[in-house]
């Protein structure tokens, strides 16, 4: 990554930013200083890739939040952030929840458990 940044191949965004049309990132703070989150044009809407804003599903559907964080209001505001950001609650995907694997289907058959189309309707949250 170094060599990329030297060559001029990376770019930084501080706050919010567009990557490419129907990619964007957008600062959501509380968890650490710097996080951001990535919002995706699909077919089905704006999917919310939230990284470690939201930890897991139940982080932002319960309003709770995880152990370790900078600042507690911030994490909640980014809660509020991700939701605005989203077409609707279920297209926030969270960072790390093992339920994410469950819930969408996988990107082409044998991948079941290891990546999948957040693109696609996920099953029940």
């Amino acid at each position: 990554m170094v060599r990329k940044v030297f060559s001029g191949r990376a770019a930084f965004h501080d706050g919010e930013g567009e990557i490419v049309p129907g990619v964007t990132v957008h600062h959501i703070g509380g968890h650490s200083m710097g996080l951001q989150s990535v919002r995706v044009k699909t077919r089905r809407g704006h999917v919310v890739l939230a990284a470690d804003a939201s930890h897991l599903c139940a982080h932002i559907d319960g309003a709770r939040v995880f152990p370790i964080a900078y600042n507690v209001a911030e994490v909640l505001e980014g809660y509020e952030t991700l939701k605005k950001l989203a077409t609707s609650p279920r297209h926030i995907v969270p960072g790390h929840d093992p339920l994410v694997l469950a819930r969408y289907p996988a990107a082409k058959p044998g991948l079941e458990g290891w990546i999948a189309r957040v693109d696609a309707e996920p099953g029940d949250r």
